[in-house]
This record gives structure tokens, C-alpha cells and sequence, in this order.
């Protein structure tokens, strides 16, 4: 677990962020149960046995997926997770985020932080142009933390009848 003296991918007053590895397969899986609550119904319960944690960790080595965490600068614990999803280079360098908040740290501004770092990195380091974040309906609390963050609603496709 990094500590303050780690060096993050870029880091803020209260978070950093950096890369999800294999050695973060324990605290995740205890962060999952204890959120599962607070996840439903926008994220679905994951197998979060150790094979399936390796492959999902092992997405994060293709080009078309960064992982990322937000981690407290001071503990290095981890209170948010952050994916870049369905990266396309080219003339479009764009992507789609996807971002889940756990239980024990959530409402205390550290997603707004860290997310916020992560589009900096984004458009930054891995020279996108645009980021999407794919909201389900009613999510309001994830929309919210999108658009403290600059992002606007473009729009939302009705149901099939």
C-alpha cells in the first residue's frame, strides 16, 4: 500500500491516483463486500475470487483499458476506483469512464478529487480528446460528481418498446 512519500501518477491535497496492480486484489475484494450496498444497483457484483481479479487486472496491459486507484495520500488506502474503457487512438483518442466509490470513504469529496486527477492524466499524459462517462438513469450521485467536473449531459436513448 503506497504511503504519502509513494510517488503517485499525480496526487492532490487529500488523493493520488495510480495504476491498479495484482497486489490489490485483497483490499478491493474486502472493499467490494463492504459496498455492495452502496453499489446497487448501478455496479454488479463482481467474482472477486483471485483468477477472476488476474484477468481483470490483466485488461489494464491492452491498450484499450487504463486502470487507475485513488488512494489517500496520507494511508495509501484505497477509496475509489477509475477505468478508462474502450480507448480509441487515431484522429478520435477518446474514451469512456467508468468509476466506483467505496462504502467506508464515500460523501467526503475524495471521488470529485480523485476523478478530477484522473481526467487531468487523461487528457494529459495519454493525450485524449474526449472522455464519456456512460451513467445509467437515475444514478444521480454519478451524475453529479460528472458534472462537478465539467461534464454535461448529451443526451440519453429511450428504451426499446
Amino acid at each position: 500500500m503506497p504511503s504519502e512519500n509513494s510517488s503517485f501518477l499525480l496526487s492532490g491535497p487529500r488523493v493520488g491516483i495510480r495504476h491498479l496492480t495484482f497486489d490489490d486484489h485483497a483490499e478491493l475484494a474486502a472493499l467490494a463486500r463492504q459496498s455492495a450496498g452502496l453499489h446497487r444497483p448501478w455496479v454488479p457484483q463482481r467474482d472477486m475470487g483471485r483468477e477472476a481479479f488476474a484477468s481483470y487486472a490483466a485488461r489494464f496491459e491492452e491498450p484499450a483499458h487504463e486502470g487507475f486507484l485513488i488512494c489517500l495520500r496520507r494511508t495509501g488506502g484505497i477509496v475509489g476506483g477509475v477505468n478508462i474503457n474502450n480507448i480509441v487512438r487515431g484522429s478520435l483518442q477518446r474514451g469512456t469512464l467508468g468509476y466506483v466509490a467505496y462504502a467506508p470513504t464515500a460523501g467526503r469529496g475524495y471521488m470529485t478529487e480523485g476523478l478530477g486527477l484522473v481526467i487531468r492524466h487523461a487528457f494529459g499524459e495519454l493525450g485524449l480528446h474526449r472522455l464519456e462517462a456512460d451513467i445509467q438513469p437515475g444514478n444521480t450521485r454519478s451524475s453529479k460528481l460528472v458534472e462537478r467536473l465539467g461534464f454535461r449531459l448529451e443526451g440519453t436513448r429511450p428504451p426499446s418498446s
